[in-house]
């Protein structure tokens, strides 16, 4: 079988499994107090560029999300995203439970324009009856998008100042940031991240962790007694360390870089695989997660030997799905679905 449904099929890098069986008979202290996790927080701020900047780790990305964009939030607040964007259609409400409406933006592309934010947040204050409305409250970007398309740094800094014009504060969403940093096709680095960004996200569990999310924020300000409300969300892990381990790991000896490197490579075969045989691709994604459109027929084909995901719904005669590679995808892995198109 051919693994090519999502980004997290495989455990952990061999270097992430070494850092942690290599320590897993030492003893440290709780909630990431640890030196593991402090040292994992040094390697990401130098990485972004950031002296005073502070790292928090958490498991998982729904999670991290809720946890952030609560702590961002005040009770009649809500965050503006795009109409495609994770937290208003995978997290399951998970946001909306925490009390906060999803503000939706509508995208051909998954981003969110600087254009159209501007518009809605003009038109929203425009309206005389607004104090009676959810109160848009800070912005919800992802990097790469659902429809791995990605910013510029211009794009980024246009939303920034739009932000900032509103007083509201930039999150991004950083799951799959590591392959959105390896395009070839991005200006877009880590230190740029860091300085635009208010607060975002390095995703681990689809980067070569067992699993974990590295939170960022260039101004503590912003995140007052986070670790409290870490806590109230489910979200502090007792272990810590293990979430410092791997994290120490991906960014010693630039692994980070490499294995996002990878992907792309093999996502980028994978894409001519598929046009060369004469198949059309839903978006032109620069990223790890490939969407093409094939025939029924051939979808059909390849499910018993292949994984991968339907996009929506199942069309009548040809049907849009997703191919996703990661950091453990082989070159065989690829060349063996391309001989089975």
């Amino acid at each position: 079988m051919l693994h090519f449904e999502c980004d997290y099929t495989k455990g952990a890098h061999p270097a992430v499994l070494e850092n942690l069986c290599a320590d897993n008979l030492s003893s440290h202290p709780g909630y990431g107090s640890d030196v593991h996790c402090s040292r994992a927080a040094e390697l990401i701020l130098d990485e972004c560029g950031l002296a005073d900047g502070r790292v928090f780790f958490l498991s998982g990305g729904t999670q991290t999300n809720a946890t952030v964009i609560d702590a961002l939030l005040r009770p009649w607040q809500g965050v503006v995203c795009a109409d495609s964007g994770h937290i208003a259609v995978h997290e399951a409400g998970a946001v909306e439970a925490s009390g906060h409406k999803v503000i939706t933006i509508a995208s051909d592309d998954g981003k969110v324009s600087a254009c159209s934010l501007r518009k809605m947040l003009e038109s929203f204050y425009s309206d005389s009856t607004w104090p009676h409305m959810v109160i848009p409250g800070m912005v919800f970007l992802s990097h790469p998008t659902e429809l791995g398309s990605l910013y510029s740094v211009r794009e980024l800094k246009e939303i920034s100042g739009i932000c900032r014009q509103y007083s509201l504060p930039l999150y991004i969403d950083g799951a799959r940031l590591i392959y959105g940093l390896a395009s070839d096709e991005t200006d877009v680095d880590l230190k740029a991240m860091a300085g635009i960004a208010d607060v975002f996200y390095i995703g681990g569990t689809k980067a070569g962790c067992l699993f974990g999310e590295a939170i960022v924020c260039r101004n503590a300000d912003l995140l007052p007694e986070f670790f409290t409300l870490i806590k109230q969300h489910g979200a502090l892990l007792a272990k810590g360390w293990l979430l410092g381990l791997q994290f120490e790991a991906l960014f010693t000896d630039g692994l980070y870089r490499a294995i996002g490197r990878n992907a792309i490579d093999m996502a980028m075969k994978l894409k001519e695989g598929f046009l060369s045989n004469g198949y059309r691709l839903h978006v032109d994604s620069p990223t790890n997660q490939q969407f093409v459109i094939l025939p029924n027929e051939v979808v059909d084909r390849l499910m018993p030997d292949v994984g991968f995901s339907i996009w929506g719904e199942r069309g009548e005669r040809e049907t849009i799905v997703r191919f996703v590679t990661d950091w453990s995808t082989r070159d065989e892995d690829v060349s063996a679905l391309i001989a089975m198109l």
